[in-house]
């Protein structure tokens, strides 16, 4: 299995309703490691940066100000297959399809205060990694 990092962010619904530690914990009962994690205040330019790729979509403006509403919590997750087991974790985007246990659906509010987003494939967590982090911040695990 590959020793893998990816994105993660806790939204700000999820930061709100201090959340922060219960969802950090699920990521490490899964056997994932934090090698970085800070809050931050996204300016609305920094949101559209990041969720770019949506820019044509419908949802676009109102993911962009939801994002800038309050602090999110951006942290890498490191282990093996964690893109995939992050993503399990989180479950579907929408809460009304998200399997029982999921983050989403135990605590989304609903589909765009989802509390959480992570990276979908190795490039897109590289390129989501480093929209957040510089290199030195990460701190891998060793052995």
């Amino acid at each position: 299995m590959a020793i893998e990092t990816t994105l993660s962010i806790i939204k700000p619904d999820g930061v709100k309703r201090n959340l922060i530690g219960e969802i950090l914990k699920r990521f490490e009962g899964a056997g994932l490691r934090v090698v970085a994690t800070k809050k931050t205040a996204l300016t609305l330019q920094e949101a559209e940066g990041f969720y770019n790729v949506h820019r044509e979509r419908p949802f676009f403006a109102s993911l962009t100000q939801y994002m800038t509403s309050g602090p999110v919590v951006v942290s890498v997750l490191e282990g093996e297959n964690a893109i995939l087991k992050h993503r399990e974790l989180m479950g579907a985007t929408n809460p009304a399809q998200a399997a029982e246990g999921t983050i989403r659906k135990d605590f989304a509010l609903n589909i765009e205060e989802n509390t959480v987003h992570g990276s979908d494939g190795s490039e897109t967590a590289k390129d989501e990694i480093g929209f957040f982090f510089a290199g030195a911040e990460l701190i891998r695990s060793r052995g």
